[in-house]
């Protein structure tokens, strides 16, 4: 698949900054793929558009504080960056930024008064940190990490104030458990607890995977074409209980895959049934032409431009409705992106 089919021009102006108010009042492009057929509703008409007898797989992972924002002891001058996970050690592994060269034995604060990380030396792109407090990575993140938005949102915020406690409210989905992601699984931001009582009602049952979301989920492929992007790792885990029911070999009941993780999850598993909890790690790139094994029905964000969870989408409804979709995204300004509107693809 050539990169160009994966391109589209969007305003800035329709790049979300923050969500809807409540969440479930976002805007809800309903796409079905056999007859090319496009709706406009709201996500809290989800109940309409789904059979009582079908189950949403969802993403639980909880998002940490990952974004780092600090200062070199020797000269003050403004380092960031975003953690990425920790070692068996307990040392740290961040991506980081700076006008200034680091180099390994580098001190960096967070804050005024916060922790000191010193910088023990480079991980590929990545860096490996100690922190002088005597607590989990997750426990200083909280206390001094920042919510981690894609760097669009911040642009394109310009000069608008938002508190930190809202974003860490809004960028998290209300049923994450396990914290671990550095980016929101962003379609299951539009739920609120009325939706799914009312889904709940309809006959809809759901079910959780986990899939600890990385930083590469959101990056635009460089590679010509698909097949020479190399894909991000990322872990996930299936209970198997889950996995009874998804991989049931009479199943006559649809799966609602939430968010592109969530489709990540379902297509990566094994062939058969291994009869216990389930963990691996996957590097699956999903693109035209796809044979979808488990995923029925999928609920996504508008994406990236040049990116593989566009390439997703376009594997679930094909290239051309893709197209036509955002096209028309664009012209009724649907809000794009990690806080805008969402798709239903039937």
């Amino acid at each position: 698949m050539r990169l160009e089919q994966l391109d589209y021009e969007l305003p800035s102006n329709l790049i979300a900054t923050k969500p809807a108010v409540p969440r479930d009042q976002a805007r809800l492009m309903v796409v079905h793929s056999s007859s090319g057929r496009i709706e406009h509703h709201r996500i809290s008409d989800l109940p309409d558009h789904l059979d009582a007898t079908d189950i949403m797989v969802r993403n639980r992972s909880r998002v940490l504080p990952a974004r780092i924002e600090g200062s070199r002891v020797d000269t003050g001058g403004r380092v960031s960056g975003l953690y990425l996970h920790s070692l068996d050690d307990g040392s740290w592994v961040a991506m980081l930024k700076s006008n200034g060269k680091l180099r390994s034995g580098l001190s960096i604060q967070l804050g005024e008064d916060g922790p000191v990380l010193e910088l023990l030396g480079r991980d590929g792109a990545s860096w490996i940190m100690r922190c002088d407090r005597d607590q989990t990575a997750e426990a200083v993140l909280q206390s001094h990490g920042k919510t981690p938005l894609p760097p669009y949102i911040l642009s394109a915020r310009g000069e608008e104030m938002i508190d930190e406690s809202e974003d860490r409210d809004w960028y998290q989905t209300i049923y994450a458990r396990e914290s671990g992601s550095v980016a929101a699984p962003t379609a299951g931001l539009h739920f609120t607890c009325e939706l799914e009582e009312a889904l709940r009602i309809k006959g809809v049952s759901f079910l959780d995977v986990l899939l600890h979301v990385g930083p590469g989920t959101f990056q635009p492929v460089s590679a010509p074409t698909l097949d020479k992007h190399q894909m991000h790792r990322e872990d996930y885990q299936v209970e198997k209980a889950v996995l009874d029911i998804i991989m049931a070999t009479d199943r006559a009941r649809r799966l609602v895959a939430v968010g592109t993780t969530t489709a990540r999850v379902l297509e990566s598993l094994p062939e058969s049934n291994p009869g216990r909890d389930w963990s691996a790690s996957t590097e699956l790139m999903i693109s035209p032409p796809w044979t979808w094994r488990h995923v029925d029905v999928l609920m996504t964000n508008f994406h990236l431009p040049r990116s593989t969870l566009l390439a997703l989408v376009a594997a679930r409804i094909g290239i051309e409705l893709m197209h036509e979709a955002y096209a028309i995204a664009v012209e009724k300004e649907y809000r794009f992106y990690s806080y805008g509107d969402a798709m239903l693809l039937l």
